[in-house]
């Protein structure tokens, strides 16, 4: 059998398709993934999957010999076509995700529905090739923010598969995150990985909430359960390949030319910015900081020169020539009123450079500015670093850039606060010569410590480890397959007096928002009707639901009511219902006063008044104070579980304080003794109050859990639709499809 592979999957491949002299050609890209990634690539048996560029001017004749070279490099190619491209690419990628994730929502497209079909399409599209693709046992790692739905798409196809997911732009937070309208799909796609991956905690814990507050799925100990499966979350930050930036910097030719730059720059020291042109890069607020230096201090006009270099970008984008223009205009208004005669402050280069050109920059620089106003990490901060063996220069580092997180001896800075930013370009042209080998002593040795090649390693050994622990221990069984349902079916079919035993929200209908919007639909009033009709059986709706409301939708049916979880019943054809215990609990005035108060605390926090009891929903609340305040309300009452005819039942964001021994199981006891133990049942229920009636049943019958929460039958149906489902089936005496599948569809409805 085949060893296992990596299959690396990023929207572009590591290699750019070129024509020259009519002959076509793929050649290695530069980039911080591709150099990140080229050490597990060389040396595992790996497959990289990802759209080789615009090859639409490729001569057919060509193709072939391209398709020989990307497969010689190991490289799979998606193709597509322009018009996929610029939706997905530049419409939904990087016209809606990339400024949301950098908080410039003002930059967010407004109309992108159509951008949002292609986002689709085009994450099928690459899910299909590695679909294709993959051998089992091979390690799937999917890179950022253009392929967030494949992980959930290949869950679906290839349960089994080893999935990881790398983010390597910011997360923001979740205030922020959810302006999205498709926040939900973004999730639940990136969920179907067993590894997401981040460069920061602080992304981590963004990402965290999002899914608390969208999902209300709880992060706990960095794992997130889905239910039989979970989801791990991690912190791995991507370094540089530090060694070849060392090595370069000790070319004696690199070291010359950075001589040359230095002795250019005359007695004034040099101030230094390299970035791609990007609104996310900070570049204006950077150059204003520079103006602002020089309003507070005039004498520093001729004293250091700011060399920018910007690395052209997306230029057909009007908002990217927009801040070209920009920042062309800032820096003409800087030179025009701070140049002298002799020197501009500050020299604006707008090309690409060689990389040998780029570290002799780095290595020139008196003063390095890296300070976007939001960045993912930033690799410039960590080359830099990197490339001063000399152990000389000064990193000034915005605190939103990922960097900022690990480089802590670089002078931070806050890109909106001008003033306090002069002050420190001031401080870092200023420092001592000891304090900044200190500083760049301790920097080279955190990028030096955690490479791109330890990066790749890390994540790659936790992505083993998470396929290996996909199941959650101890959690919940896979509902139950075909041939264990047929065999319930049939040994249900061969009871002589049958008792279906039914709870309602969250096994006939899903939850709602509020109990009153759960709603009963036609469907399953001919349902309960049918099976009312079917010859030996009868049927009963035990729920916790009041009478009036089981009453008021289901009054009119030829069926057993039992509400309350059963203190109040209702026989078939009734309506007098009967109390299980006389008159309320002598406690009950004062835990409603409790719960008042708690409420009256808590927005959006509701009671749900019984004759047995009270109910304090939280559905509706912010999902983690909701938790806090039902976490403190349990507290609160455990001092009253001392009374002896009080119990607290914790249910789906719903805290039930009831009188004990009135539960669901004594509605199968009293049943059972009715009929002189010729009874016998099928129950159907979804949380904890239906282990009462399953325990009561017992051997008398057959007891079925619906949904993915803990239970001591072994016998599971997956959600309401397949419970729905199996009781058709019951009336029906034959088999018929109790998996409908709800796969997650990554599409969004107005």
């Amino acid at each position: 059998m085949p060893e296992p592979r990596i299959l690396l999957v990023s929207n572009r491949l590591p290699v750019t398709v070129k024509t020259e002299h009519g002959k076509t050609k793929a050649v290695p890209s530069p980039g911080g993934l591709a150099t990140a990634l080229r050490g597990p690539h060389e040396q595992a048996d790996s497959l990289w999957i990802g759209w080789p560029g615009d090859t639409s001017r490729v001569e057919p004749a060509d193709r072939p010999g391209l398709e020989r070279q990307l497969a010689s490099l190991r490289c799979h190619p998606v193709p597509l076509s322009p018009t996929e491209v610029a939706h997905f690419y530049d419409g939904f990628s990087n016209g809606v995700l990339w400024p949301l994730y950098h908080y410039l929502t003002d930059k967010v497209e407004r109309e992108a529905w159509s951008n949002w079909r292609a986002y689709v399409e085009v994450n099928q599209k690459f899910a299909e090739a590695i679909q294709s693709r993959y051998r089992p046992g091979d390690m799937i790692w999917i890179h950022d923010y253009q392929l967030s739905l494949v992980p959930a798409i290949l869950r679906n196809r290839l349960p089994e598969a080893t999935i990881g997911f790398f983010l390597h732009i910011p997360f923001p937070s979740s205030e922020v995150f959810r302006i999205l309208p498709w926040r939900t799909e973004i999730l639940q796609g990136m969920l179907g990985a067993d590894l997401i991956g981040f460069h920061t905690y602080s992304y981590l814990h963004h990402f965290s909430r999002a899914l608390l507050h969208v999902l209300d799925l709880p992060v706990a100990d960095g794992m997130v359960r889905l239910g039989h499966r979970q989801a791990l979350l991690g912190v791995f930050p991507i370094g540089i390949d530090a060694p070849e930036f060392e090595a370069l910097a000790a070319e004696p030719a690199v070291q010359e030319d950075a001589r040359q730059i230095r002795a250019g720059n005359g007695p004034r020291q040099m101030i230094l910015g390299v970035d791609r042109l990007d609104y996310t890069k900070g570049l204006t607020r950077r150059l204003m900081s520079i103006e602002r230096l020089l309003e507070r201090e005039p004498a520093w006009r001729d004293r250091f020169r700011y060399v920018q270099l910007i690395v052209p970008s997306r230029e057909k984008v009007d908002a990217y020539a927009a801040l070209r223009r920009e920042l062309d205009e800032l820096a003409g208004r800087i030179n025009a009123t701070w140049g002298t005669i002799s020197s501009l402050p500050v020299h604006s280069l707008y090309r690409g450079v060689s990389r040998e050109r780029l570290v002799a920059l780095y290595q020139a620089a008196d003063v390095m500015l890296v300070t976007p106003l939001r960045d993912g990490m930033n690799l410039v901060a960590k080359e830099f670093a990197a490339c001063r063996h000399d152990e000389g220069g000064v990193l000034v580092l915005s605190e939103f850039a990922g960097a900022a997180a690990e480089l802590v001896e670089a002078l931070t800075v806050n890109p909106y606060d001008l003033d306090r930013m002069a002050l420190q370009i001031k401080r870092a042209l200023q420092m001592p010569d000891a304090e900044r080998q200190s500083r760049m002593r301790s920097l080279r040795a955190r990028v030096r410590g955690f490479d791109a090649h330890l990066w790749a390693a890390t994540f790659l050994e936790a992505l083993r480890a998470a396929g290996g622990q996909r199941l959650v221990p101890g959690a919940a069984p896979q509902v139950s397959d075909e041939a264990e349902l047929e065999k319930i079916l049939e040994r249900i079919l061969g009871f002589a007096h049958l008792h279906v035993v039914l709870d309602y929200d969250g096994t006939l209908v899903p939850f709602a928002d509020t109990p009153d919007l759960a709603i009963p639909d036609p469907d399953l009033f001919s349902l309960l009707q049918e099976l009312a009709a079917r010859p030996q059986t009868q049927i009963h709706l035990l729920s916790g639901r009041t009478r009036a409301g089981l009453e008021r939708w289901f009054g009119h049916l030829p069926i057993f009511l039992h509400a309350e979880h059963g203190f109040w019943s209702r026989a078939a054809g009734s309506r007098d219902w009967r109390p299980l215990m006389a008159g309320p609990p002598a406690w009950l005035p004062r835990i409603r006063s409790l719960l008042e108060k708690v409420t009256r605390e808590t927005p959006g926090s509701m009671i749900e008044e019984k004759s047995n009891g009270v109910v304090w929903h939280y559905r509706l609340v912010e999902p983690d104070f909701g938790h806090l305040r039902a976490a403190a309300l349990l507290q609160t009452l455990r001092k009253e579980t001392a009374q002896p005819d009080l119990e607290v039942l914790e249910g789906e964001k719903a805290i039930e304080i009831r009188r004990k021994g009135a539960h669901k199981g004594m509605v199968i006891q009293r049943l059972f003794e009715e009929s002189a133990g010729a009874a016998q049942f099928l129950a159907l229920g979804d949380d904890r109050t239906d282990e009462d009636m399953f325990q009561a049943i017992g051997a008398h019958g057959v007891a079925l859990h619906v949904g993915p929460g803990p239970s001591m039958t072994p016998y599971r149906l997956e959600n309401p639709p397949a419970a729905r489902a199996f009781l058709r089936r019951l009336l029906a005496g034959g088999p018929r499809n109790v998996h409908p599948k709800q796969e997650v569809s990554p599409t969004h409805e107005r």
